[in-house]
């Protein structure tokens, strides 16, 4: 009788609508991989009397596995800068007190303590940076970003780069006096930071002594720095700056009464200064060094570097998201929400940066959506429902050929 072969088949056949409707309900899931069933015939363990098995018939058919399809979903951006999608191969590695999972779900956003960590809670890994951004390889941990203030760089080096004006009257050097427009040709001013990040000014006066030749007067705050000059320029006949002449830069040594370490030693970079017959002018105008920061924001880049973005105007590197690929991914064991568990059949994972490798590159401020074709697992869906039709009429008419044999007289 062929009722086992269509039980066997009905039962196919619904677990695969199972499969198929599963797909459907997570269109809309973020990261999420559609499944395929895989079936294969069953027969019976003996063969006939003869020893061969020409003559075997099949007794059904059964599901053999139920397979993930690892193809790359669209990305879609959205707002959130700690929304993570992988354009190409590889994991996110989540863990939850030490229990580790992989997933393509990238919606990751801080919980209470700073740390990384996805919609279920777990963990975000990867590799954190210690408070100068140097990244520590050594071990895989949870990620956490440090709301802490970025301690402030003190100044070391001003850059000035300036023309002078050769057609300036001479002065006596001797005589100069900051509050005394009249003793000196020129000035200006940068702004630079101490050690604990206050700002300063430091202005500069040029005092033409002689055809070619400038005095260099500093002050600090409105307070001159030293009883004299700091330093003097001496010009070619073309207006080149005479580097033979000059010694360049003028280091100075500036006393601060802020509570910052004191003096704060200060270069004064003036090379490629000219002097023209033009009037003064100021073409380049830097320090080094910044003050302290507060954390504004933060990006992950192509790489999994995640970058905190501070007040300042400064970033430093808070950690590096790691990725996980499997020489068996199809081996993988669905845990739900989104997330696989290692088996022997996937396995160990291969723990890597983005871009590195086969490993994918991360895209931050966008999501992966679901790897579901609806167009296709409906058309699925009809042909799994005609094969349980057709399963459950195999049964019928064998139920009409035994009430055949029932009523034989």
């Amino acid at each position: 009788m062929s009722f086992q072969q269509g039980l066997s088949g009905l039962a196919a056949a619904a677990k695969n609508l199972d499969i198929i409707g599963n797909n459907v309900a997570n269109a809309n899931t973020v990261g999420f991989k559609q499944s395929s069933a895989q079936f294969g015939d069953v027969f019976a363990a003996s063969v006939n009397a003869g020893g061969s098995g020409n003559l075997q018939v099949g007794i059904g058919t059964a599901v053999s596995s139920v397979l993930p399809v690892f193809t790359q979903g669209n990305i879609t951006v959205t707002q959130n800068p700690l929304d993570l999608a992988i354009n190409g191969a590889g994991f996110f590695r989540t863990s939850d007190n030490g229990s580790i999972s992989y997933t393509r779900n990238g919606q990751f956003s801080l919980d209470k303590n700073g740390y990384i960590v996805n919609p279920q809670g777990r963990n975000l890994t990867g590799y954190q940076a210690d408070a100068t951004g140097t990244v520590d390889t050594a071990s895989l941990v949870n990620l956490q970003l440090s709301r802490a203030d970025l301690a402030p760089n003190p100044s070391t080096k001003a850059t000035l780069l300036l023309n002078l004006d050769s057609s300036s009257a001479t002065k006596s050097a001797a005589a100069f006096s900051m509050t005394n427009s009249s003793t000196f040709n020129s000035t200006t001013s940068v702004d630079y930071f101490d050690g604990l990040g206050n700002e300063h000014t430091l202005s500069t006066y040029y005092v033409k002594t002689a055809a070619n030749t400038w005095s260099v007067f500093a002050a600090n705050d409105g307070t001159q720095i030293g009883a004299g000059a700091v330093g003097t320029l001496n010009f070619n006949a073309d207006g080149s700056l005479n580097t033979g002449t000059t010694t360049l830069p003028f280091n100075v040594s500036i006393p601060l009464t802020s509570g910052a370490p004191t003096p704060q030693a200060l270069a004064i970079e003036l090379s490629g200064t000219t002097q023209y017959g033009s009037p003064f002018g100021v073409n380049t105008l830097s320090t080094d060094g910044y003050a302290s920061g507060k954390l504004t924001g933060y990006t992950v880049g192509a790489d999994g570097m995640v970058v905190g973005r501070y007040s300042n105007g400064q970033t430093r590197t808070q950690g590096q998201v790691v990725l996980a690929s499997f020489n068996n991914q199809e081996g993988l064991a669905a845990l739900g929400q989104n997330s696989y568990g290692e088996t022997p059949s996937s396995g160990a994972p291969l723990i890597g940066k983005a871009s590195s490798g086969n490993l994918g590159v991360i895209q931050s401020g966008a999501v992966e959506e679901s790897g579901v074709d609806l167009t296709s697992e409906l058309v699925k869906m009809i042909t799994a429902q005609r094969v349980y039709q057709a399963n459950a009429q195999t049964i019928k008419t064998q139920d009409a050929v035994l009430q055949t044999m029932v009523n034989l007289r």
